[in-house]
């Protein structure tokens, strides 16, 4: 692998913003900046806050296919990860990921019902850094 996985981490935790992708109801892909995951689990599982009522969560319930993206403009190189989201609603998840501040979002608090969260999990990813690009197995 070109980039280490610390290295990819590292990429990731100082980018100030995720780019994730969905697929529509007639099977294009739709694509939004998003904050940066709340939580990660490596780079196999990312947690992201969002609102139940927005068009991201109805296409991730209709179609769970997604694709997360991080670019690092400095040393122009990114990760792109491919794989599913979910959307959670437990309370458990929802109260693992709150932050202060979150209910000028959710002005109900960590039970609003218009809070849930999209846990990304990775099957595979694309890595791409001195002019090369390589595909890399993660699950």
């Amino acid at each position: 692998m070109s980039m280490s996985k610390e290295t990819i981490e590292k990429m990731i935790d100082g980018i100030g913003v995720s780019i994730i992708s969905s697929v529509d109801e007639a099977g294009f892909p739709n694509t939004k900046a998003m904050l940066p995951p709340r939580k990660r689990n490596g780079i196999s599982e990312f947690y992201f806050t969002t609102n139940t009522s927005s068009m991201r969560v109805n296409q991730y319930q209709l179609n769970n296919k997604a694709c997360i993206y991080f670019f690092d403009k400095r040393f122009f190189r990114s990760v792109m990860l491919i794989g599913t989201m979910e959307v959670l609603n437990d309370q458990k998840t929802k109260d693992m990921i709150w932050q202060e501040g979150d209910t000028m979002y959710y002005p109900q608090g960590v039970t609003d019902p218009d809070y849930c969260v999209l846990k990304f999990s990775a099957k595979r990813m694309r890595i791409y850094q001195n002019f090369k690009s390589e595909n890399i197995d993660i699950a």
